[in-house]
């Protein structure tokens, strides 16, 4: 070995080496989510642009999300089977040109075409990034990375929606052509990350490792039924119906702070910063899902119903908060005439001081947020537990496949539903009522993890005895 292969050789596997490895994917999961909450602050302007109504924005949004969760099936089928790392940089170069192509869109049908290539790119990072993910960490800490994964997805749909309303305001484009640029560069970094081996984080594979061999076993077409048939799989997957119908309508939030700005005097282009702005501000709770995946693994090690039973006590806790934070009023330190965007995203971080009512509905907001998000990092880690690590993105992607319908069910209809309501309630009661009938649907999917938390037991003992038979030293090894 040559002086100057030393040093790759030491950093190559290495804490530091895999530790840059975990930032560089939990960046790309941000940026997934940057993607996704881009169009909705920016569909007035989009729709005036393209000569369309505001439902027509919203079922190009709806597609793309669509198809970045069918696209994810496929995607982690060939990644349980294949070279992660190659579909990862696949996946993400082509999320980018989607919105390099969204930012030079001449026409609707362009920008839906646009929309779509990139949700069919999206679909990789969401799939195939879980399955490495859950190999770099050991169960102990699942929870707690699976935190960072899921604040890292709400930190990007904050960006997303602030990247929108300062950079979206005068020119809709903007924000996506920046977005591409961002998301070369991630392609870059990710060329120097860890080749993940799969399994290499289970206990029961240590010895399989330290004799030097590899686990071989790879996902077939035979195995699908299995993991259909797994219980927890059932609730973990099914749940995400009803709980995206409930997220997908949240992703309006900035319309409906937009229409409230707009009733008390602001004009359009204000309106649009003050509500990506507060929906920013909203939105900020999803922190709390770090000490959600803490508290999933402290209780976890004590029983192994304990993630379920976090993440149900989370969702319905947060509903009635969700439900009144809708109805407060919006009361703004800044002057209806103000036009500055600097100006105005002050003005909205001092009517948290000034103004009650806003320091009130940010104190609901900060909890109700920090309640739902105590799901995310426990349905990652358990859905990691409960399947072996040839199953595991595979098993995401279902799970991600009925979050995308959901998601796109809750994104259009209820668009549909405003439309509906505001033939009896002017904007922005249309908004407020719609969006507290949507968080109803949150209520089954607490009851289908308490449903988890009773199969979830059985499920990861049998994946820990399957994988201690697999972990036998091959023939000759050592």
């Amino acid at each position: 070995m040559t002086p100057a292969a030393r040093p790759a050789g030491r950093l190559r596997g290495s804490r530091a080496h895999r530790l840059y490895s975990v930032v560089v994917f939990i960046v790309l999961a941000a940026l997934d989510n940057v993607a996704i909450a881009l169009p909705p602050p920016l569909v007035s302007p989009i729709s005036r642009e393209f000569g369309v109504g505001e439902p027509a924005v919203a079922a190009a949004v709806a597609t793309s999300l669509l198809l970045a969760a069918v696209a994810a099936v496929g995607w982690a089928y060939v990644g349980d089977r294949s070279n992660r790392k190659r579909l990862l940089m696949i996946g993400t170069l082509l999320w980018a040109a989607g919105m390099a192509a969204t930012a030079s869109a001449p026409s609707y049908l362009a920008f839906l075409a646009a929309l779509a290539l990139a949700g069919i790119g999206l679909g990789a990072v969401a799939s195939v990034g879980f399955s490495v993910v859950s190999d770099l960490i050991s169960p102990r800490r699942r929870g707690l990375v699976m935190g960072l994964w899921g604040l890292s997805q709400g930190v990007g749909t904050l960006a997303g929606v602030a990247l929108a309303g300062v950079l979206g305001a005068g020119d809709w484009r903007r924000p996506f052509l920046v977005l591409t640029l961002v998301g070369v560069a991630a392609t870059i970094a990710y060329l120097f990350t860890y080749d993940v081996r799969r399994g290499q984080s289970e206990p029961q594979l240590q010895a399989l490792y330290a004799a030097g061999g590899e686990y071989e076993h790879r996902i077939s077409r035979a195995d699908l039924p299995r993991i259909a048939d797994r219980r927890t799989n059932r609730w973990l997957v099914a749940q995400g119906f009803t709980a995206q119908l409930g997220f997908g309508s949240l992703v309006w939030l900035p319309r409906l702070f937009q229409a409230k700005a707009e009733q008390i005097g602001y004009a359009e282009d204000p309106a649009i910063v003050v509500g990506s702005v507060f929906t920013v501000l909203v939105l900020a709770g999803g922190v709390l899902s770090l000490p959600g995946g803490l508290v999933g693994d402290r209780l976890q090690r004590r029983t192994r119903r304990g993630r379920a039973m976090v993440a149900a006590v989370g969702v319905l806790a947060a509903v009635p908060l969700f439900v009144a934070l809708f109805f407060f009023p919006l009361r703004l330190d800044l002057p209806t005439g103000e036009t500055d965007q600097t100006a105005i995203v002050l003005g909205v971080l001092r009517s948290l001081v000034t103004e009650p009512v806003m320091a009130v509905t940010f104190l609901v907001a900060l909890i109700a947020i920090g309640l739902m998000s105590a799901q995310s990092p426990n349905w990652y880690a358990l859905i990691a537990e409960v399947n072996p690590p040839e199953h595991r993105g595979t098993a995401f992607s279902a799970g991600n496949l009925v979050n995308g319908l959901g998601r796109t069910a809750g994104t259009y209809l209820v668009v549909r539903t405003f439309e509906a309501l505001q033939r009896a309630l002017p904007p922005p009661l249309n908004y407020v009522v719609g969006l507290a009938a949507f968080q109803l649907f949150f209520i089954p999917t607490g009851v289908m993890y308490w449903l988890a938390s009773r199969t979830a037991p059985q499920d990861i003992a049998t994946v820990e005895a399957l994988l201690r038979e697999r972990s036998a030293p091959p023939p000759g090894a050592g």
